[in-house]
């Protein structure tokens, strides 16, 4: 659902009506209509940082959209920081994020010029560095300068914090940034510009959770990151209040719907996983607000997924079918992982012939950056089985 997690340090919303309005558009995934709300209030203020960096932010979640990379799947695995594909934005995208983002650094270079202490500058110029390290991450692919743009990021939230501790929303680049450092490999925390920072994953979930707790325009944002990361370290039941939250306050947003499954199927609760998933498809059928825009084939695949982790091949596999043979509506990780799912359970069913099928269709018809592109090459002249699975990875749950 919601990630990569490089991408959850928002830019922060004022307390304008109209940018409120704007992000109510974003929470629910409604970005077109989010980016045409900041552009209007960029208008009436053209020298505020911060307004740019909404345009660059709403730019570049729809990017992510439709990539899939908001999918919280991405960030499962040993090293998830380093695995995601990469995003093609359009012409009209790269150049409209690359304007915002430099519009809003040389607004705040010269704001601080004039006060180096200037608490609102320090702030919007940590939000662009971040966000432009996203983009370096999943568009450019430059790891290094995108690590290296997180971490000026929370140098620059560091400031305003020291100026002004009683500003929560300031402490989640903190906390992400102890989060993210404290899970790399040690060796690339030698980095000289890591100097100083050791990371600490307990400590920034502690941060974060603080911020999930008493922020006020972050508060959102904190809880999406802590909702991921919760999954990440094997803690879903602790996910599981976060999404129900973000679900009251954000309730046309269907990722979060399919996330709310996710989480109880994490914990084992197959049963209110399911009804999740029916809830999702019962408010597609009444063309309810935000949920139009749900491929049906997202939801066959979200079927298939769940009974294929609960040992259930032969009735993932109707589901399954139906996602892959309409991958064309899908995102691109979606629909990968459509096909190399449905090879998993043709397996499991003892037709090895037409698991074949599906793991070529699998490799052929995407990148190998996608997840079920890359997996399904290591099945498609070997049969897959649960064995195999658990021995390529130790640490997965005993169900799957």
């Amino acid at each position: 659902m919601i990630a990569p997690v490089l991408a959850l340090l928002l830019a922060q919303p004022a307390l304008d009506p109209e940018i409120e309005k704007g992000f109510d558009h974003f929470y629910n995934l409604e970005y077109s209509q989010a980016l045409s709300v900041f552009k209007r209030a960029l208008a009436k203020a053209p020298n505020h940082p911060g307004r740019h960096n909404h345009v660059a932010q709403a730019v570049l979640f729809e990017m992510m959209l439709r990539s899939g990379a908001l999918e919280s799947q991405l960030v499962t695995g040993s090293n998830p920081f380093l695995r995601h594909p990469k995003m093609e934005p359009t012409a009209a995208e790269r150049t409209q994020f690359t304007q915002s983002i430099q519009s809003s650094m040389d607004l705040t270079a010269k704001a601080l010029a004039s006060n180096p202490r200037d608490i609102e500058a320090l702030y919007a110029r940590g939000t662009a560095f971040s966000l432009r390290g996203t983009y370096n991450f999943l568009v450019t692919r430059a790891w290094m300068d995108s690590l290296r743009d997180v971490t000026e990021s929370r140098k620059l939230h560091n400031r305003v914090t020291d100026l002004d501790p009683a500003r929560i929303d300031a402490f989640m680049a903190q906390g992400f940034h102890d989060y993210v450092v404290g899970s790399l490999h040690w060796t690339y925390r030698l980095l000289g510009f890591l100097a100083g920072f050791h990371g600490d994953k307990e400590s920034g979930i502690r941060t974060l959770a603080e911020v999930a707790a008493k922020g006020n325009v972050n508060r959102a944002d904190a809880q999406i990151m802590l909702s991921v990361i919760y999954r990440r370290e094997a803690k879903p039941a602790l996910a599981l209040p976060l999404i129900e939250t973000l679900l009251e306050h954000y309730p046309r947003n269907f990722l979060l719907l399919l996330e709310l499954s996710q989480v109880h199927a994490d914990i084992g609760d197959i049963e209110k996983a399911t009804a999740a998933l029916d809830r999702c498809e019962a408010l597609k059928r009444a063309s309810a607000p935000g949920f139009v825009r749900l491929p049906q084939e997202r939801l066959e695949y979200a079927r298939g997924n769940l009974l294929f982790w609960y040992n259930e091949p032969e009735r993932a596999i109707v589901h399954l079918r139906l996602a892959a043979s309409g991958h064309a509506h899908l995102d691109p990780y979606s629909g990968s992982m459509a096909w190399y799912r449905l090879g998993q359970c043709l397996d499991l069913a003892g037709q090895p012939a037409e698991a074949r099928k599906s793991f070529r269709q699998a490799a052929v018809l995407f990148p190998q950056s996608y997840e079920g592109a890359k997996l399904a090459r290591r099945y498609v002249s070997s049969p897959y089985t649960r064995q195999r699975y658990l021995e390529e990875n130790p640490t997965a749950p005993a169900k799957r």
